[in-house]
C-alpha cells in the first residue's frame, strides 16, 4: 500500500482526489496539507510515498514547496497536479525535482496512473508534456524565455512578476536583499528584459500566475 500526502489549499479538491484514491486497494490517502508550509512539517514529522501537489496556494506556494522539499526529503516523489496547462510549468518544474505533471482537466484514469507511477519511483510524462519535451528536443533555440531560468531565478521571477517587493520575497527564501537583488538582475539579463513591469506583463501573458 502505497501512502500518498495530499497539497492543495481546496478542500473539495482534496476531498475529490481522496475518493478517488479511496477506490484503489494498493494507494490511502494517508495526510492532506492546504498550504505548502502545512506540507512541509508533515514530511519532515511522517513518511509518504508521494506528494500529489498544486502549484497554486498560500503561504508558501508549489513553486517554493518543490524547491524546499529538495532539501527536506529529495527523494520524496511529487506529482504535480495543477490548474495550469502543462505549456505553462510543466518543462520547468520537471527540471526542478518534479516526477510528474498533470493539468486539473485530466480524467480520473490519468490522475490514478500517474499517482502510481510517480509512487513507485518512476516518471510520469501525460501526453501534452511528452510532445512539449519533444518539441523542446527538435527545437532547442525556441524556448519561452521563463524556461531558460534555473530553479531559484524561476522561483525569484514568480514572486517578483506577482508584485512582491525584494524585503518580502528576502524574508520569505531566508535570503538577503541583496541576493534577491542579484537574482533579479540576473532574471532581467536572461529574459532580455528591463523592469519588474516587463516581467509582469510577461507573467501574465503566458499565464505564470493567478
Amino acid at each position: 500500500m502505497k501512502n500518498i500526502l495530499l497539497v492543495d489549499d481546496h478542500s473539495i479538491v482534496r476531498e475529490g482526489l481522496r475518493n478517488l484514491i479511496a477506490l484503489e486497494t494498493d494507494l490511502q490517502v494517508t495526510a492532506e496539507a492546504s498550504s505548502g508550509a502545512e506540507a512541509i512539517r508533515l514530511v519532515r514529522e511522517q513518511s509518504f510515498d508521494a506528494m500529489v501537489l498544486d502549484i497554486s496556494m498560500p503561504d508558501k506556494n508549489g513553486v517554493d514547496t518543490l524547491h524546499d522539499l529538495k532539501h527536506v526529503a529529495p527523494e520524496l516523489p511529487v506529482l504535480v497536479l495543477s490548474g495550469y496547462s502543462e505549456d505553462q510549468y510543466a518543462l520547468n518544474l520537471m527540471r526542478n525535482g518534479c516526477k510528474g505533471y498533470l493539468s486539473k482537466n485530466a480524467d480520473a484514469d490519468e490522475i490514478i496512473r500517474a499517482i502510481r507511477t510517480v509512487a513507485s519511483g518512476k516518471r510520469y510524462i501525460s501526453a501534452e508534456l511528452a510532445e512539449l519535451m519533444s518539441n523542446e528536443l527538435s527545437r532547442p533555440t525556441e524556448k519561452q524565455l521563463h524556461e531558460m531560468l534555473s530553479d531559484r531565478e524561476f522561483q525569484v521571477f514568480v514572486k517578483l512578476a506577482s508584485g512582491q517587493t525584494p524585503t518580502a520575497i528576502a524574508e520569505e527564501l531566508f535570503i538577503s536583499i541583496k541576493t534577491v537583488s542579484t537574482y533579479r538582475s540576473r532574471i532581467l539579463e536572461k529574459m532580455v528584459m528591463k523592469s519588474n513591469a516587463d516581467l509582469t506583463y510577461y507573467a501574465i501573458k503566458y499565464g505564470l500566475l493567478n
